[in-house]
């Protein structure tokens, strides 16, 4: 392991700091990170690594070789998303956005500091290294379109182990959260039409209501949680949108439903793909109506590799001690990152950092207004990638 690491570390903070507070105050959306994976680019040129750019239109890639490596070496990707949201920031702060209705809310600014940091110590110690090293910086992880199109692009291709993390401001400042198994459920967008007969309002007999039917379509799908879904297997099936009708004395011909499904493995996700349609069509057609239900594929759930969990369990430890290590199922969420896509190409580990801290105002959730980061997470997170990193390779 690197000697000093801690202290090379905290030599590099004020960079990390700064570097974060300058991708915070230029935000950009997803497939528009043109800034973005400019300084990224440019960064991993300075730094002497083989830089790719243009991937998945936006994304860059950067390898590292190790000075030990050997016909036996491997590769580990480490990998940061850089793309921003379509929200107005509420932040008071003085790096706020300049870029009105765009913000990084959900800390990805933080983690390509991280990265690129990482990228630095690392480099300093390449002659040490009995591997590579790449560095994959994700476009679009918020419109979950910015993975796939990497790992088919083949930048996978030639690695054996993938890490990543998501600082989180649901989690004490302090404590990484590392499990093996499912961290992240998958995530698909659905479009539903109800589709019936318009009439008048007060002559419901001569028409085929589609909100009624759409009342019905919607509590139906609740049953596929609460009664085809295992207790112990998770999974969210929610409506968030219902429009239809433009008067109050006529019923429409069609309502359109948009919602969302999660679920935590791949079986149970394919097997609510195939009974929701079933479900909508079964309750619009007994009703007199029909339907057409469009799915959007979004992302696989994130899963991760036990063994490539305890390289990252290892290093949480040595970073900071066994009493801040959480590996409970706290660590679990419902919500998605398409990670996930990068996590099926090759054994790997997601893991959290806590970042929250209630005195620096850092508690709000993720895609708020108020979002901000403790930017003493940086470094422990840097920190938790390197060592894992360096023990991977040199094993």
């Amino acid at each position: 392991m690197i000697e000093n690491l801690k202290a090379e570390i905290d030599e590099l903070v004020p960079d990390m700091v700064a570097m974060r507070r300058d991708l915070h105050e230029h935000p950009e959306l997803s497939f528009e990170e043109v800034r973005t994976s400019g300084i990224i680019a440019g960064r991993l040129k300075k730094l002497g690594l083989e830089v790719q750019t243009g991937i998945a239109k936006t994304g860059v890639v950067g390898l590292l070789q190790g000075g030990q490596r050997s016909d036996t070496s491997r590769t580990i990707a480490i990998r940061a998303d850089i793309d921003a949201l379509p929200i107005h920031e509420q932040n008071t702060v003085e790096y706020r956005s300049q870029n009105d209705g765009v913000m990084h809310a959900c800390g990805h600014d933080g983690h390509t500091a991280i990265a690129l940091a990482v990228a630095d110590i690392l480099t300093r110690h390449r002659d040490e290294l009995k591997g590579d090293v790449k560095f994959i910086f994700q476009p679009a992880e918020e419109r979950i379109g910015g993975a796939k199109p990497m790992v088919e692009a083949g930048v996978m291709q030639g690695v054996d182990g993938v890490i990543g993390l998501h600082l989180f401001s649901n989690y004490p400042i302090g404590l990484v959260g590392v499990r093996a198994g499912t961290v992240f459920a998958s995530a698909d967008h659905m479009d539903i039409i109800i589709k019936g007969k318009g009439g008048h309002a007060a002559m419901p007999h001569g028409a085929v209501d589609p909100i009624v039917i759409s009342s019905y379509v919607i509590q139906a799908l609740q049953t596929l949680i609460s009664r085809e879904t295992s207790p112990f297997s998770p999974a969210v099936i929610t409506i968030g949108t219902i429009n239809g009708g433009t008067a109050f004395n006529i019923i429409p011909e069609e309502v359109t439903l948009t919602g969302t499904m999660r679920a935590y493995t791949k079986e149970h996700r394919a097997y609510l793909l195939k009974r929701i349609p079933e479900i909508i069509n079964g309750v619009a057609s007994a009703m007199g109506g029909s339907c057409e239900v469009h799915f959007h594929e979004g992302c696989p759930p994130c899963i991760n590799n036990p063994e490539m969990t305890e390289y990252v369990h290892r290093a949480a430890i040595e970073t900071v001690g066994e009493e801040h290590v959480d590996s409970s199922e706290n660590i679990q969420t419902t919500g998605s990152d398409d990670m996930g896509y990068f996590l099926d190409a090759v054994p790997g580990c997601y893991f959290v950092v806590g970042m929250g801290n209630e005195q620096k105002e850092t508690t709000f959730p993720h895609h708020h207004p108020r979002f901000n980061l403790d930017e003493d997470a940086l470094p422990i997170a840097a920190e938790v990638l390197i060592r894992s990193a360096v023990s991977f390779l040199n094993r």
